[in-house]
């Protein structure tokens, strides 16, 4: 079955796979490389032009400490956790709900319900801009958190839908019907018996969701204007003077802002291989 394994091929093939593999994993990590070698770096080496070579000089708790006290980085920060957190609750939740009854009810309508879901992601985020934005002025959420939470839920829910969907789709009947059969309501079926054991999908896909809407920058231009409730990555163009970028500054908040994303993937690591390792054997 393709593909293979690795392992069982000649030392030459393992060893070209290998260097490859490190290739491939230097050209990826060389760009944040340099982003985090910039943070640390003085202004005076910046414009000497030592943009890639080693700093001369470090300027860690300078640079960090200017960025987090000398700017509303903070307040960021903050306005991303609250936009975040409710935005993944609330997309796990609805794509459960909505994965439970596209996978255990049979009505008219389902594969063309579930054709929408996934159609919704296939939509350029551009040609949205527009109705999204005028939408919210009608309802009048515009520049407000409440506006990239609507949004991103609503624009998440698809993919969470198909994910949990196929997810829920192979857990057994049997249990399901046993819990009908002792009175229990479709609610309850869905708490008590399909919710404790999709807990790794639900993990997977709350992982990826933060990661989407965490590293949103489109939207957060697009519905939001006011510093007072922009998130972080909207926000790091703050930290660009008017005549002049201080790119130190910039590269050092945009470590901060990859901080908790990076954070969020390696404390629920093992759910989340675990919830995409039951997916993938699910598709096959």
């Amino acid at each position: 079955m393709f593909p293979a394994s690795i392992a069982g091929r000649s030392g030459a093939v393992r060893t070209a796979y290998g260097a490859g593999v490190l290739l491939l994993l230097v050209l990826w990590l060389l760009p944040l490389m340099g982003v985090a070698l910039t943070s640390l770096r003085s202004v005076d080496d910046l414009n000497r032009g030592n943009y890639w070579g080693w700093p001369t000089e470090f300027h860690l708790l300078q640079n960090y400490g200017q960025v987090l006290a000398g700017s509303h980085i903070g307040s960021f920060i903050a306005n991303s956790f609250m936009i975040t957190i409710p935005a993944v609750v609330a997309t796990v939740l609805f794509a459960s709900m909505a994965g439970f009854a596209l996978a255990k009810h049979d009505f008219r309508g389902n594969r063309a319900l579930l054709m929408l879901f996934v159609a919704g992601n296939l939509v350029p985020a551009q040609a949205l801009m527009i109705p999204v934005r005028d939408l919210m002025i009608a309802l009048d959420l515009y520049d407000t958190r409440v506006a990239l939470v609507l949004f991103h839920t609503a624009f998440q829910t698809g993919f969470g839908t198909l994910f949990m969907r196929n997810f829920i789709r192979e857990l057994p009947d049997p249990v399901l019907d046993a819990a009908r059969i002792e009175g229990a309501g479709e609610l309850t079926v869905f708490w008590r018996v399909v919710m404790p054991l999709v807990h790794p999908a639900m993990a997977a896909i709350a992982v990826l969701i933060f990661t989407f809407v965490w590293n949103d920058y489109f939207w957060s231009l697009v519905l939001v204007q006011s510093d007072s409730i922009r998130p972080l990555t909207a926000g790091l163009q703050t930290l660009r003077g008017m005549y002049q970028t201080s790119w130190h500054l910039v590269c050092a908040g945009a470590i901060l802002a990859a901080i908790p994303p990076v954070t969020v993937f390696f404390t629920m690591q093992k759910q989340l291989v675990a919830g995409l390792t039951k997916v993938e054997q699910v598709e096959r």
